[in-house]
């Protein structure tokens, strides 16, 4: 059974840093590009950053770069996202996922609020 079990978010005053964790199961973990995504409420879930098998690759939005930072540690099937400089534009829910998995499969997310 496919499972993502998001975690490290949580409340940061602008500036601050957080560090995401994304544990991933039921699969093949090394073998798949992963990706980090969020949704803001009332708004459509975002791509924020992507990284391919072995890490040699990665991409970002617009938004996070030079920012933020993705990678993986594909011993311990785990994704992760590090965030600093964080603005309130950041405040939302973020979720992992798999590239071209499916049917596509989704954790609760981790809510990560930027606010003074």
């Amino acid at each position: 059974q496919v499972q993502f079990v998001e975690s490290g978010g949580g409340l940061v005053q602008p500036g601050g840093s957080l560090r995401l964790s994304c544990e991933a199961s039921g699969f093949m973990f090394s073998v798949y590009t992963m990706s980090w995504y969020r949704q803001a409420p009332g708004k459509e879930r975002e791509f924020v950053a992507g990284i391919t098998r072995f890490g040699t690759t990665t991409n970002y939005v617009d938004s996070v770069k030079g920012r933020f930072t993705i990678s993986r540690n594909n011993a311990k099937n785990t994704l992760y996202l590090q965030m600093n400089n964080l603005e309130p534009e950041d405040t939302a829910v973020y979720y992992c996922k798999a590239d071209q998995l499916t049917p596509a499969s989704w954790g609760q997310g981790t809510q990560v609020t930027v606010s003074s």
